[in-house]
């Protein structure tokens, strides 16, 4: 069939093959992607119904009950960022007019705030500077004022650097009758958690950093408390594409058609789980640990100092006061165009006064410290 219509050609562009630098991702996320991860994504396609690739499936779950552990069995990997995944919670747990207390110490939990209020929440907050916690007394005296359906607080506040402890929380939601939901985003791979021990009903990460893979299948998963209050919705899941009523039948035994799964992303996500598996948990954890301390040493030499402190910091992000008189951005600029390494600058109230650096997932290196350390020797001798 003969077209009358001429071709737009004025977006037709003569490019070639793609080309992207090589960085070293110490930002706050993506973190760079281990090796093993990056061949395995590169697998050619099976379908999202394949008896293998369902098998892979029912693989993430295990294997993220176990990097969680959590025994929950509504544990899968949203194909999203974790920004889909921490939606959602919120979509699946919240009903209009739910009272929702959100923990509010940093950018991420403005973020929860304003995604409960979209879904129709009575929204009430708790605030701390940014870079600090909350306590089990601050808690307690929040949870008998507000009386919340959900409780939702940031483990891993990826704006501050700050981990907020959970232990006792979960005790104290029950005692409440109100449900804990936990962003583990920059916490899941290389900060100690433990979902069931803590009481934790609705948690949710990403993909892209301490798991040391690329970002698109993100983990969540709720407990059969919250189950139950989905399952004892009035009203239906909001978001269509997140509803877990609905994902459950395509990752559970049922494997009803949802949605055309990004099957190389979960090709990586599985095998970054197994690298966490074949390391140990607990080894995972200690190398983290180990390497931060020697980041925080080497940066404590230069003269710079950290913003939160040393009990509350996170081992996968650090937060870097900028010194009086440096220019943090121009400094950032120098590190990614001289010597190719990513940091990251501050959000919402540290904005200007913070860099962000990660060490996350196969970055948590010491050489990827000693490279880091080098350059900025050079760049602030400048």
């Amino acid at each position: 069939m003969t077209s009358t219509v001429s071709i737009n050609d004025s977006q037709r562009l003569q490019i070639s093959p793609l080309e992207v630098p090589s960085r070293l991702l110490l930002g706050p996320g993506p973190s760079n992607a281990h090796p093993a991860v990056l061949q395995a994504m590169n697998t050619s396609p099976v379908g999202h119904l394949d008896p293998a690739f369902l098998a892979l499936m029912d693989e993430i779950q295990s294997l993220l009950r176990y990097v969680w552990q959590t025994e929950n069995p509504l544990t899968i990997a949203v194909s999203g960022t974790g920004t889909a995944a921490m939606e959602a919670t919120i979509a699946n747990i919240t009903e209009p007019g739910d009272v929702v207390l959100i923990g509010v110490a940093g950018y991420f939990g403005n973020r929860l705030v304003d995604m409960a209020g979209r879904y129709g929440a009575d929204v009430r907050t708790i605030t701390k500077p940014w870079g600090q916690v909350f306590n089990l007394e601050e808690l307690r005296n929040a949870l008998e004022t507000h009386r919340p359906a959900i409780l939702a607080l940031v483990h891993a506040e990826t704006s501050t650097g700050a981990r907020q402890p959970l232990e006792g929380v979960g005790d104290l939601c029950r005692e409440f009758g109100t449900l804990l939901l936990v962003d583990t985003v920059t916490s899941l791979g290389g900060v100690p958690i433990f979902l069931d021990n803590w009481g934790v009903d609705l948690a949710y990460s990403c993909s892209q950093k301490g798991l040391g893979c690329p970002p698109g299948a993100s983990p969540f998963t709720m407990s059969p408390r919250a189950i139950e209050k989905l399952q004892q919705r009035r009203t239906k899941v909001a978001n269509w594409y997140l509803d877990m009523n609905l994902l459950g039948k395509y990752w559970g035994s049922e494997r009803v058609y949802h949605h055309t799964a990004p099957i190389n992303l979960y090709y990586a996500l599985r095998e970054a789980l197994r690298l966490v598996a074949e390391e140990g948990l607990a080894n995972c954890w200690q190398r983290h640990q180990k390497n931060v301390e020697y980041l925080w040493d080497g940066l404590e030499d230069l003269g710079l100092s950290l913003h939160v402190e040393r009990e509350f910091r996170l081992p996968t992000l650090t937060t870097v006061c900028i010194r009086e008189g440096l220019d943090g951005k121009a400094i950032a600029r120098q590190l990614l165009n001289e010597h190719n390494i990513e940091i990251g600058g501050g959000l919402g109230e540290l904005a200007g006064k913070v860099w962000r650096v990660g060490l996350m997932g196969f970055n948590s290196r010491k050489e990827s410290v000693d490279q880091l350390l080098e350059a900025l020797r050079q760049v602030l001798a400048k």
